[in-house]
């Protein structure tokens, strides 16, 4: 799989989970909601408070496994880098976030003052490794 193919895929597949490594190294998984940007990089809304935010700080590393609504079927993981954006840098891109998994909100300042609220960041995972490359 390349890098185009994470797009076309996260288009039409927004449910994922998240690995990050908690202090202890072991495995911290949450159930997230993804996007892909044009560049194939995948976003994931998320609040400054999250244990994933704060395993993320620590080690800025993460795999997502992509899932198809209907669970079965093609998946895919993405695994690299992850960089942590907050407000109010974060706003022009948790507004791309929304319009990439639900299209246009009813009321933006209403959305924009949530996301002030809720403390939301948006973590940016630029791909670096892709599978699965095989199956069976």
């Amino acid at each position: 799989m390349d890098a185009s193919r994470i797009a076309d895929f996260v288009t039409t597949n927004h449910h994922a989970v998240l690995a990050t490594k908690r202090a202890s190294g072991d495995a911290q998984l949450s159930p997230v909601l993804v996007v892909a940007d044009e560049a194939g990089r995948i976003l994931i809304s998320t609040r400054e408070t999250a244990v994933k935010t704060r395993n993320l700080r620590r080690t800025p590393r993460a795999t997502v496994c992509v899932l198809r609504d209907s669970f079965f079927g093609e998946w895919m993981q993405v695994t690299g880098p992850v960089e942590i954006i907050s407000l109010p840098s974060a706003m022009d891109l948790l507004v791309e976030y929304y319009r990439r998994a639900a299209g246009e909100h009813e009321n933006w300042d209403e959305y924009r003052a949530a996301m002030e609220r809720e403390r939301r960041c948006i973590v940016v995972l630029t791909p670096e490794e892709i599978g699965p490359t095989v199956s069976g």
